[in-house]
């Protein structure tokens, strides 16, 4: 075989295993009532749609809800909109759980359109929520973030933590990363996602996608294919218990990159949310593993912009893992790293504070809006006014 039909053959293979993805999420499926509230969603560039009974849709525009113009939704017609997007695995968890997540795909005006879908329970009636998936990724510029984070980017092994919030924007700023190292650098990137939102487009790296419940059980079973399927960098999705922590700083350890996402508020919090999935007389082990494998954690809120043509940028936290924030990390001073991340700006690090100031600088935001989100509203008063914070000793 020659090497150009060898690339040929090669470039088709990606081409069939990124159509057979797209087929799985339409399910070979016939239009459903439900499709045209997606439909509204996407021409109203809204995030999220909220399905209830006894109550219209809603959507979520630029971080405000709103209601569709159409007569409350009742339980037969929610019944009708909604079963039919379950398929046999999906159908089975709502029943057992009481809730299931799943991704979908509409076609709007010959774009498919990919949404992460929770349908749930409530007072013995269903409902939906669902994240309109960018169908791009952005590049940094597009997304406001700090050039800090491309830093992050160019280790070889370790792990950086996104927190944040549900609809902070966590897993757009991971794709934004994950496809800037897939255009500089040749490595395996594997990711195992619940469901998979961004679905990307191979450039200079290797990428392989899997969904939790479709291509593997669960997390624990992906991580433990994951580091015997050679990757260089893999994305874990949310640290949520245990073993998938544990299985992931791991992963860390032997010399992979890892990425994953957290639901805490602030970067020196996150170490305390860690911690709290595990019983205290493991406590100074996992303080250990974080110390010397972490290179990053990034805390991220979204906020409306005042910029035309710009919907919400993130304020975004930054801390990196010097020797100080190990130190710190190690003996437990978690209290003290707001002010190591204070003077580590020459690292790469900033607080809520120093972005707000920065937002506010480009014109990205307004005052009031940086004020009502601001951890220390006297600190951001007076680095608006140009005073520095002294900063006490912490080692």
């Amino acid at each position: 075989m020659s090497t150009a039909t060898a690339s040929s053959n090669g470039a088709n293979t990606v081409d069939a295993t990124s159509d057979r993805l797209i087929g799985a999420l339409l399910k070979e499926r016939i239009e459903l009532e439900v499709d045209k509230l997606f439909r509204a969603l996407v021409k109203l560039k809204g995030s999220d749609l909220h399905l209830k009974v006894g109550q219209p849709p809603i959507v979520r525009v630029s971080g405000d809800l709103k209601a569709l113009n159409r007569e409350p939704i009742d339980n037969a017609e929610m019944v009708r909109l909604l079963v039919p997007m379950l398929d046999e695995r999906a159908r089975k968890i709502f029943e057992e759980e009481g809730g299931a997540d799943f991704a979908y795909v509409v076609d709007v005006d010959g774009v498919k359109w990919r949404f992460r879908v929770n349908m749930l329970k409530q007072l013995g009636r269903i409902g939906l929520v669902a994240r309109r998936v960018n169908n791009f990724i952005p590049m940094f510029e597009g997304l406001y973030l700090p050039a800090a984070m491309e830093t992050l980017c160019h280790f070889d092994q370790g792990m950086v933590l996104l927190a944040g919030v549900t609809g902070s924007g966590k897993s757009t700023t991971i794709g934004s990363m994950l496809n800037y190292i897939n255009s500089i650098y040749r490595k395996h990137i594997l990711t195992l996602e619940d469901p998979i939102e961004f679905v990307y487009t191979e450039d200079k790296c290797l990428i392989n996608q899997r969904e939790i419940g479709q291509d593997v059980k669960d997390f624990e079973i992906g991580m433990k294919h994951a580091v015997r399927e050679d990757p260089d960098i893999i994305l874990v999705g949310e640290m949520r218990d245990q073993e998938t922590f544990l299985t992931a700083i791991h992963a860390a350890e032997t010399g992979h990159l890892v990425f994953g996402t957290i639901h805490a508020s602030s970067a020196p919090t996150t170490i305390g949310r860690i911690l709290d999935l595990f019983p205290q007389a493991m406590h100074g082990a996992i303080r250990s593993a974080i110390a010397f494998n972490m290179k990053g954690i990034v805390a991220q809120k979204l906020l409306r912009s005042i910029k035309p043509g710009v919907g919400r940028v993130p304020t975004v936290e930054i801390m990196t893992f010097t020797p100080m924030v190990q130190k710190l990390v190690l003996e437990g001073h978690d209290s003290k790293l707001p002010d190591a991340i204070r003077i580590g700006v020459a690292e790469g690090m900033q607080d809520f504070t120093m972005s707000l100031k920065i937002l506010i600088d480009q014109e990205l935001i307004d005052r009031p809006t940086a004020f009502a989100v601001a951890p220390n509203k006297d600190a951001l008063k007076m680095a608006l006014k140009g005073i520095e914070v002294s900063q006490p000793g912490i080692i």
